[in-house]
Parts: structure tokens; C-alpha cells; sequence
């Protein structure tokens, strides 16, 4: 059962909420899907049962692959928000941290050409790999660098700078829609780089070049 951590290994007493996402916050993943710019942020949800932990083996379940990765900056909400100011996002967050959005990419895409739902392609269990939390305090929102490694070798590289909708100002705008509340997790979009998760990748995700999980893809038994 997943619960929130910060980097010591403390946990943290919030509970595993929902995890409210944003998909093409970055111009250069839009283009490299060939999806279009958005005029404003698109959001979706995944339930907390998608929550899991980074500290032991991400399980790849052949009926669901092909799964692939989508490393984003995560916030931990710490306050309830509904149509919220800056002010009172500022506030509110608890803890920054990197989450895989793990994505059913080709069942995403036949059920968006038929113009239906795809919580089965994104909002699955398992669907959003969670690394331990740092405090808010010790980040500057306005410029903060996260990645994923794989194999060793870099994966994807984000920049809060290059986001087409800042973090604050993302969340104001989401809690005109959903309110949020302590122990949720906002996914703040990924940047480039995407691509497909085999059994014995070694992952790594790091947040202003500290390391917060080592973890290995197995296949399900």
C-alpha cells in the first residue's frame, strides 16, 4: 500500500489522494506525439489506487503492455485549494518529488481516435510510480531541473523554466475545476523523451541532481 515519504525515508502523515495530471506542458513532447500546442492546460486524474512506491521493483504486467514512461515533476498538496490564489498555492505545497505517469500508449491512442475515454490507457493501478518528497522550502519552483535515467543513460530532462503554463500558475487553474486536498499529488507534465519500459530496465529519478530512487522494471510472475 503506497503512502507518502519524504527523502530521509520519514513518512509523512497526509493520505495518498488523488493525483490531478497535465498533459503538453512542454512544447517539444507535444510535437515529438505530434499533438497540437493547447490554448490551456489539459487535465485528467488518476484515482490513488494508480499511487505505488519507488522503493522496490515496478512490476510490468504483459496485459498491459506495451507500458511506456513519462517522468514529471511532482507536488504534494498540503492544504485543501479551490479556486486558489498564488498566494495560497505557495502555501499549500508541502513537498516536490519525480513521478512516473506510466501510459498505455498504444490502447491511448485507438481510444482517442474513436473519441473515447482513456482512464484505461493512464488512470490504471500502478499507473503513477512515486518518488520520496523534498520540503518545498528547499526548491525554487521558478527554475527547478528533474530527470530520468535509464540504464544509465539520460531519458528525459525537465525544466520548470521551459513549461508552458508555471507550476503556481497551473494549479490556480486547476482548482477552478477540482479542489484539492491534503495528501493529493499534482503531475506537472513531461517534457521529451518519452518512450517504452522493458523488464531489467534500471531506472533512476533525480530532482536538482539528487538522486531520490533507484528501482529495476520486472516482469510479472
Amino acid at each position: 500500500m503506497y503512502s507518502h515519504t519524504w527523502k530521509d525515508g520519514k513518512g509523512i502523515a497526509l493520505p495518498a489522494g488523488k493525483v490531478v495530471c497535465i498533459g503538453r506542458n512542454y512544447v517539444e513532447h507535444a510535437q515529438e506525439l505530434n499533438n497540437p500546442i493547447p490554448d490551456e492546460p489539459v487535465l485528467f486524474i488518476k484515482p490513488s489506487t494508480a499511487l505505488v512506491g519507488s522503493s522496490s521493483s515496478l512490476v510490468l504486467k504483459e496485459t498491459l503492455a506495451p507500458i511506456h514512461y513519462e517522468a514529471e515533476l511532482s507536488v504534494l498538496i498540503g492544504q485543501p485549494l479551490t479556486h486558489a490564489t498564488e498566494a495560497e498555492v505557495r502555501e499549500a505545497i508541502m513537498g516536490l518529488g519525480v513521478a512516473l505517469d506510466l501510459t498505455r500508449r498504444e490502447a491511448q491512442s485507438a481510444l482517442k481516435e474513436k473519441g473515447l475515454p482513456w482512464e484505461i490507457a493512464k488512470a490504471f493501478d500502478g499507473s503513477c510510480v512515486q518518488s520520496p518528497f523534498v520540503a518545498n522550502h528547499q526548491m525554487d519552483l521558478a527554475s527547478t531541473k528533474y530527470g530520468l535515467d535509464i540504464n544509465g543513460e539520460a531519458r528525459q530532462r525537465g525544466d520548470t523554466q521551459l513549461m508552458i503554463t508555471p507550476v503556481i500558475a497551473l494549479i490556480c487553474h486547476l482548482t477552478q475545476y477540482f479542489t484539492l486536498l491534503p495528501g493529493d499529488i499534482v503531475l506537472t507534465g513531461t517534457p521529451k523523451g518519452v518512450g517504452q519500459l522493458h523488464a531489467g530496465d534500471e531506472l533512476a529519478l533525480s530532482l536538482s541532481g539528487d538522486t531520490l530512487a533507484n528501482f529495476r522494471c520486472v516482469a510479472a510472475p
